[in-house]
């Protein structure tokens, strides 16, 4: 195993400034995109639903050859590099088959790479995870500087310039898992335990519905919420602002989580962050017109995202190691964010022409359903 200093902090905290910077471009304005496509509400939820669909499948099978080969950065430069040239199809046409076909193909290789960087950040931090949130919280700067920019962009440029920022980003992202050596992945020993022992686990099993639902609960958000904002009569920039701004308050929380989770406890924050999720959204589906509230709703993201990611992946790193180590960050990813992001996008477009209020309502419902699985099965801590 690496030590601590194998790899420099800088080169780690560029992947994720990238990564996050081209996720601050796809989430906030990709719907906008397929929007200027006239592509109705239905449409827009079933292809946003690829791209969370494909880590359902995609972080499997690369956590799986990772943990088996010890090769996690040659997965992540090749994943780079793939998800770039697949992406570039989206300039050759534009009907719904073709959107679709190029975004299942580039996210299938997009989506393998974070997993595997992650475990990569973790065996570098070695027996100081804690220290993870300063890290990661690069990330979150890329996504807001991309998300203000693109918004200020989109003032005067037509949506033709979100595909061109998305492809630009990719590019970055690529050029520095270069400068990231394959020897900071280590290649771990094999654990006595099978992956599958650790996942029958009753506890386990309640983490990862949890994850499940919460990113389920996010559907309405990350497939409409510009286009809410924007037939609600915000503008572009305004909107750039209000999503730099709840990931601005996510920062603020990275900084302070290595101080929180020992005080608090997991559970207790994995509590909070789900609550704070269920009134969210039934303020979102309400107060839309107020712009106090809509920032006060933003400010939310520091629990919902900020809080609850932070200790999600410390959750699964405590249950998931040794050579399962990638495996378990691909599970996270794609049970959240893969599974439960795809059902959340999927039911968004399908309820969105019933009402904002209806669809958030149905959001919060399944975060309080995550609270009670939470108080019922999830332990504080992995037990032997």
């Amino acid at each position: 195993m690496t030590t601590p200093s194998a790899t420099p902090y800088w080169r780690l905290s560029g992947f994720y400034l990238f990564y996050f910077a081209s996720i601050g471009v796809l989430v906030p304005y990709w719907p906008l995109y397929l929007e200027s496509l006239d592509f109705g509400p239905r449409e827009i939820g079933e292809l946003m639903a690829v791209v969370m669909a494909t880590k359902i499948i995609a972080p499997n099978i690369w956590g799986w050859i990772a943990d088996h080969t010890g090769k996690r950065m040659m997965i992540v430069r090749g994943g780079s590099l793939l998800a770039c040239i697949f992406f570039a199809g989206v300039f050759w046409g534009d009907s719904y088959l073709w959107i679709a076909l190029t975004m299942a193909a580039f996210s299938f290789f997009w989506n393998a790479t974070l997993p595997q960087f992650e475990a990569t950040t973790f065996n570098y931090l070695h027996e100081e995870t804690h220290r993870y949130s300063f890290i990661r919280l690069w990330g979150s700067i890329g996504f807001v500087v991309a998300a203000v920019l693109i918004g200020y962009l989109l003032e005067t440029s037509t949506a033709r310039i979100v595909p061109i920022a998305m492809l630009i980003m990719f590019v970055l992202i690529w050029l520095n898992s270069l400068v990231v050596p394959e020897r900071s992945a280590g290649h771990l020993p094999l654990d006595e335990n099978s992956i599958i022992k650790v996942i029958k686990r009753p506890e386990v099993l309640a983490l990862i519905t949890v994850v499940f639902l919460m990113q389920a609960s996010h559907g309405p958000y990350y497939t409409f919420y510009s286009i809410y904002l924007e037939d609600n009569g915000y503008s572009k920039t305004i909107i750039g602002g209000l999503w730099a701004f709840g990931v601005v308050a996510e920062v603020g929380v990275f900084l302070v989580m290595h101080k929180l989770i020992p005080r608090f406890g997991l559970r207790n924050m994995l509590l909070f962050s789900l609550l704070v999720a269920s009134l969210r959204w039934l303020l979102l589906g309400s107060y839309v017109e107020s712009f106090v509230m809509i920032v006060i709703i933003q400010l939310g993201h520091a629990a919902t995202f900020g809080v609850f990611h932070a200790v999600a992946i410390q959750y699964f790193h405590n249950y998931f190691r040794g050579r399962h180590q990638g495996r378990g960050q691909a599970l996270y990813s794609s049970m959240s964010f893969g599974a439960g992001g795809a059902l959340g996008a999927l039911l968004a477009g399908y309820t969105w022409s019933l009402g904002a209020t209806l669809t958030y309502g149905i959001a919060a419902a399944i975060s309080m359903l995550a609270v009670v699985i939470t108080l019922l099965f999830v332990r504080d801590q992995p037990s032997e």
